[in-house]
């Protein structure tokens, strides 16, 4: 394990596991949204914010209200965990890792959208980015910022043993090599 100093980064094994599922539920994520849909007709595409939200609320809160807006919200959810635990770091500013993770999430909600644009039987719809964008800002301020200072207390005796060499003045280089060879 590294030691985990400021700035340091977590363990390979937890950024390799990290990025195995990080592959895993964007390969999910794709296979369940560009799929090809047969469907008989397809409305327009919603490039006004919030008009899906408001649609939906407007009819009640039934379960396929739930299901249809609590869908979007949880599907792309865990990245808000797995984006930071891909990245590795322990020691990073709770805002700065909250606006990278909901940044992060968003571009891949948008990509996503922007890919069902060329898929028969999807409509891009940009309350679908909106939702995706919230639950991974959720998710990670519900799970990272607790994750990581579990985590820095259990390594925090690593980083105050990092070994300190003393200050030692540069030697001249014909005292330094031996022999007739220079190195330029």
């Amino acid at each position: 394990m590294q030691p985990h100093g400021p700035g340091a980064t977590a363990g390979p094994r937890m950024r390799v596991t990290g990025l195995l599922l990080l592959v895993a539920h964007l390969s999910t994520v794709g296979w369940l949204t560009l799929r090809p849909r047969t469907v008989p007709w397809v409305p327009a595409a919603n490039l006004e914010p919030l008009a899906t939200i408001r649609a939906e609320l407007a009819r009640g809160l039934s379960w396929e209200v739930v299901q249809h807006l609590g869908g979007s919200v949880l599907l792309l959810a865990p990245l808000g965990v797995l984006l930071p635990l891909s990245a590795g770091r322990l020691n990073v500013s709770p805002v700065v890792s909250l606006t990278r993770t909901a940044f992060a999430g968003a571009m891949i909600a948008l990509a996503i959208e922007l890919l069902q644009s060329g898929v028969p039987g999807r409509v891009p719809d940009i309350d679908s980015v909106l939702l995706g964008a919230l639950g991974v800002a959720v998710v990670h301020l519900a799970v990272v910022p607790r994750a990581r200072r579990r985590l820095r207390r259990r390594y925090r005796h690593l980083g105050a043993a990092t070994p300190r060499i003393p200050r030692v003045g540069l030697a001249p280089q014909a005292d330094a090599l031996s022999g007739s060879r220079t190195y330029l």
